[in-house]
């Protein structure tokens, strides 16, 4: 029998409620949850140069600790994502639902994509609520 692969990907820099509802929706859904996260270098150009505030060792450390998640990769770029889509063609992408009609990096190598609605949580707001209780 083979395994139903699930497939998420972003930046993951603070973990927050949101980001563990995708992972444990994502593991609902098949065997293997794969979450794959943007290098330092692709956050920062993306981003700018405020982040990430973890690093990717530790973005890997703290996602490998997640009940949820089979296996943790990473990419630099939208070319190395898709082909890291493509090598493992999952049975579901799994997005936040601001990705829909959007232009989704390897979905044509998924058997279907899932849109999930977002909760009200952010990164950027985490950050600025930290900043602004220093």
């Amino acid at each position: 029998m083979e395994n139903k692969i699930v497939w998420c990907n972003g930046t993951f820099d603070i973990i927050h409620p949101g980001h563990i509802e995708l992972f444990k929706v994502g593991k609902s859904l098949g065997d293997k949850l794969i979450v794959a996260t943007d290098t330092d270098e692709k956050i920062r150009k993306d981003k700018g140069k405020g982040k990430p505030v973890n690093n990717l060792c530790d973005r890997i450390t703290i996602l490998q600790a997640i009940k949820y998640i089979d296996e943790v990769l990473y990419f630099n770029d939208r070319k190395e994502l898709e082909g890291l889509i493509k090598l493992y063609s999952p049975d579901i992408l799994l997005l936040g639902d601001d990705w829909q009609g959007g232009d989704v990096v390897g979905i044509e190598y998924a058997k279907e994509a899932r849109f999930l609605p977002r909760l009200n949580y952010s990164t950027s707001h985490i950050i600025t609520k930290i900043r602004g209780s220093v």
